[in-house]
């Protein structure tokens, strides 16, 4: 039997791929491009996201930073035209070189190079996570090392699973090395002031404690993104017609008029840790859906993926930062306080601040990279929650959403948190704008030589 991989990706979950794959034996299988090899490894990061326990929106978005980043540099000495980050991202200064009189198979050295930071970012996986794994490297392995001598498919091999060793050691200099160990911080004094955020009694988790105090002390993938300027936001005032007061107000005033279009959004968009590849998994599966589209090479494919991954991560980093910086009320405190003592949210609080949203500027992030490399005009279907059950409770179905442009996506992801009552506007507004200005940071990076721009 051949199996049409591009039939597999719009007919199922992007998740389960890797799973099909790996069931087929090798001379079952349809022939791996350089490009598919890249595409797989994407799929299989997505699916251990998804499938790995103690997962956090930040801890994954740092995963998606290394793990991009790990496939362009396991490559990038095979494209003249391409720069390593060696050097450009701060402490990344001693990755390994090749050898420019050997020969190289960087199919080989990816997939190796991917086995390998897979595995150490992710080490709390499940032993059946790391057969899928290395059932993957080895279907890749042996098609690829065919045709070619031992020591080209040895040399190829060493190379990229050093480039990720080596990623791996600077990664636990960050800041947020094996975060999943401490998710929360009971020891945490929070600030007590007026419009400061409270434990929710309606809440994603069981903690009262708040997620990752101290990410935002982590250090960054592009150094500009250390020193962006923080966000204005609107003083606390809880007279009825103040700009805060209105806000909420909003918030409130949504929830009363929640269209069906509307609530589907808001569930779509929850991205839970527990039961998805969390938010900028989202973001990351977007890439795969943009390269899907487009006639794109291998190193371009890393290299999309390198910047989506370092995006996503740098935004959480600012953003929690400011989370805890300014350590804003959501809806769910001021709402019953001051307007509606019986409202609760359409969408259950999550075990943070407010200020500014994670999903908006996050998906901004990410919209903005894949505009830079694909264009503003892009339509593509997003199939991530494809066959979840009717969620009975919100009496809502999880229907897949199509879009004309990646910012469209990345509004409507923004927008969604409005709509659970989650977040005000200016918690959005502020991500979205923020989201942007990293994102940019990360692509203005040397990615070409510059007769290459």
């Amino acid at each position: 039997m051949t199996i049409s991989k591009k039939k597999i990706i719009h007919r199922l979950p992007l998740f389960l791929l890797p799973i099909i794959l790996m069931a087929c034996t090798t001379t079952e299988q349809a022939k791996l491009s350089d490009k598919d090899v890249a595409m797989e490894w994407a799929n299989m990061t997505l699916f251990i996201t998804r499938y790995t326990p103690s997962n956090s929106p930040t801890f994954a978005s740092r995963a998606f930073g290394y793990i991009g980043l790990t496939m362009y540099e396991s490559i990038v000495p095979g494209f003249e035209e391409s720069n390593s980050m060696n050097g450009q991202l701060k402490g990344l200064e001693s990755l390994p070189k090749i050898d420019p009189s050997k020969d190289y198979n960087w199919a080989l050295s990816l997939n190796a190079g991917q086995s390998e930071i897979l595995k150490k970012i992710y080490v709390q996986t499940s032993d059946e996570n790391i057969q899928k794994i290395d059932s993957l490297e080895q279907v890749v392995f042996n098609q690829f090392q065919q045709g070619i001598d031992n020591e080209t498919v040895l040399r190829s091999v060493a190379f990229g699973k050093s480039v990720a060793n080596t990623i791996f050691e600077w990664s636990k200099t960050d800041g947020g090395h094996r975060g999943y160990l401490h998710n929360f911080d009971k020891t945490m004094v929070h600030p007590d002031r007026p419009g400061s955020w409270k434990p929710p009694l309606f809440a994603q988790s069981f903690s009262h404690h708040p997620l990752h105090p101290h990410w935002g002390e982590n250090r960054t993938f592009a150094s500009m993104n250390e020193t962006i300027a923080d966000p204005q936001i609107i003083p606390y005032d809880t007279t009825p017609g103040s700009p805060y007061y209105k806000q909420f107000e909003n918030v409130y005033t949504k929830d009363l008029e929640l269209t069906q279009l509307e609530k589907e959004a808001a569930i779509w968009w929850g991205d839970d840790p527990d039961v998805s590849f969390t938010p900028p998994g989202h973001s990351y599966y977007f890439a795969t859906l943009a390269l899907d589209g487009h006639d794109s090479t291998m190193i371009e494919c890393a290299q999309v993926f390198a910047q989506v991954g370092m995006a996503v991560a740098d935004a959480f980093i600012n953003c929690w930062k400011w989370k805890y910086q300014f350590f804003t009320e959501r809806p769910n405190t001021f709402i019953p306080k001051y307007i509606d003592e019986e409202w609760e949210s359409f969408w259950p609080d999550p075990p943070f601040p407010s200020f500014p949203s994670g999903h908006a500027i996050q998906a901004a992030a990410a919209a903005t990279i894949l505009e830079h490399n694909f264009g503003k005009e892009f339509t593509f279907i997003d199939r991530a929650h494809e066959g979840r059950e009717r969620d009975e409770l919100k009496e809502t179905d999880f229907v897949i959403r199509s879009f004309d442009t990646f910012w469209e996506a990345a509004q409507e992801t923004a927008d969604s948190r409005f709509y659970g009552g989650i977040h005000t506007q200016l918690d959005n507004e502020v991500g979205l704008e923020k989201g942007i200005e990293i994102a940019k940071n990360v692509y203005a990076l040397e990615w070409k030589k510059a007769d290459e721009k």
